[in-house]
């Protein structure tokens, strides 16, 4: 990945003057718990193309390290902050609606924070949705507690009206907690609150089940979902070996990419096929998937398949006109596609299969985080804060070689991160499953 021409500017409306009111370091202390923008963390940790670009004089791209700064621009007292919750559910979203307010309310005193209900509808008088005040009590018991308590919803809003909103209601930082239709609303929320002369801030917090957003290493919610992912894999490979010719077929998350089922076969080594979108693959013919799993039947009886739910979509007839409320193309069903083709393949070999078909994915997106999770969003919440405080605008906290760090919303809004079948993950599910390809002209 060339990352030359990477702008990793982030926008500030002032300049920072009010001394934090977080805890100093102690005096017998020499660490400094502030970070200074000066603190970067590389883009390319890849020594080779380091010393490359030092040699040709070429700069080194690198972000800000997220945390805390000595000088925030915002007084507290006089802050009223907001959030939203936008597009599908995930695990982890309560987690960091919770992180957000506690870390305003105690770590800096900010006492006005307002919780938008319904995603960007909450914004749109029409729809005539409540604004609920988030205060600590609100939210200290909510960890548990699977969905989102602000509610969501899909589907562009007017976004002067919004601004609108945001201008009535005075608000000084708004978190927008969701994924890439929603870091792009976010980016266009930005520019039109610049184009008024507005001082608000706009800071993003990436939401995506399926771990896709463009330059964030992972996402929250995504190791639960690769956690209860394992368990429908134990269970579809109970059911296969419990009948002759026994096929569990399992449906995972991923539109565009296909990190969460390359991820959980490679946390639970008892699937045999895994189809996903980055990698093309053929039904028919010699080397398809019906002829490899008769194979994997008549050698080991039973065979258990993984695939991602934007995979195999050559299948079908594009309809590119018929689109969600988010403007995405609507998947056609490869899960209940595959469940009929595999029996109908069988059927007319007269050989007799016993195939058990699960799709937990909704069960998913609307579970409470596992632990991994809890540690993730709280750091993903409070990390927004401070960059929210220190006047910070048009960013996204992201993960990124370990550290989390400020990214522009224009280099990750619009773009999709997916998988490359050359490199390790990939090439670690073919290790474990031993299906190589399955193409035809391969």
């Amino acid at each position: 990945m060339d990352f030359d021409f990477l702008n990793t500017t982030i926008i500030a409306l002032g300049k920072a003057k009010i001394p934090s009111p977080l805890p100093k370091p102690e005096r017998d202390t020499q660490d400094d718990t502030f970070i200074d923008d000066s603190d970067r963390v590389l883009v390319d940790v890849d020594l080779n193309q380091t010393l490359s670009r030092i040699m040709e004089g070429r700069p080194l791209p690198s972000f800000e390290l997220a945390g805390p700064r000595k000088n925030i621009y915002f007084d507290p007292s006089k802050l009223r902050c907001a959030l939203v919750t936008c597009g599908g559910l995930c695990p982890g979203l309560n987690d960091i609606i919770r992180s957000v307010v506690l870390e305003l309310y105690y770590g800096y005193g900010v006492k006005n924070v307002l919780g938008i209900k319904y995603g960007l509808q909450g914004f749109i008088p029409g729809y005539g949705h409540d604004v609920i005040e988030l205060k600590p009590e609100t939210v200290v018991n909510i960890l548990e507690r699977g969905g989102s308590i602000l509610g969501s919803s899909r589907g562009p809003q007017p976004i002067d009206a919004i601004v609108d909103s945001l201008e009535r209601m005075n608000i000084g930082i708004l978190f927008m907690i969701g994924g890439d239709g929603t870091l792009m609303a976010a980016a266009r929320i930005a520019d039109a609150i610049t184009e008024r002369g507005l001082k608000t801030s706009i800071v993003g917090i990436p939401k995506t089940i399926d771990n896709d957003i463009y330059m964030v290493s992972q996402s929250f919610g995504f190791d639960t979902a690769v956690d209860v992912a394992t368990s429908a894999i134990t269970g579809a490979h109970n059911e296969a070996e419990g009948y002759p010719n026994g096929i569990g077929l399992i449906k995972l998350m991923g539109r565009h990419s296909g990190f969460i089922a390359a991820t959980a076969t490679l946390a639970q080594q008892d699937v045999n096929f895994v189809l996903v979108p980055e990698v093309d693959f053929d039904l028919e013919g010699p080397r398809g998937l019906f002829a490899s799993i008769e194979k994997r039947l008549k050698q080991r009886g039973h065979a258990v398949i993984v695939v991602a739910e934007g995979a195999g979509q050559k299948f079908f007839t594009a309809d590119k006109s018929d689109k969600d409320a988010s403007g995405n193309i609507r998947l056609k069903d490869i899960g209940l596609y595959l469940r009929e083709a595999i029996s109908d393949y069988f059927n007319s070999k007269k050989i007799e299969i016993s195939l058990k078909y699960i799709d937990p994915s909704y069960m998913i997106r609307s579970l409470p985080a596992n632990a991994n999770d809890h540690v993730t969003c709280s750091f993903f919440g409070r990390d927004a804060v401070h960059a929210g405080m220190a006047g910070k605008t048009k960013l996204l906290v992201g993960r990124w070689n370990n550290h989390f760090v400020h990214l522009p919303m224009d280099a990750s809004a619009g773009k999709r991160k997916k998988m490359c079948p050359n490199e390790k993950l990939w090439q670690g599910v073919l290790g474990a499953t031993g299906q190589g390809s399955l193409l035809n002209d391969e």
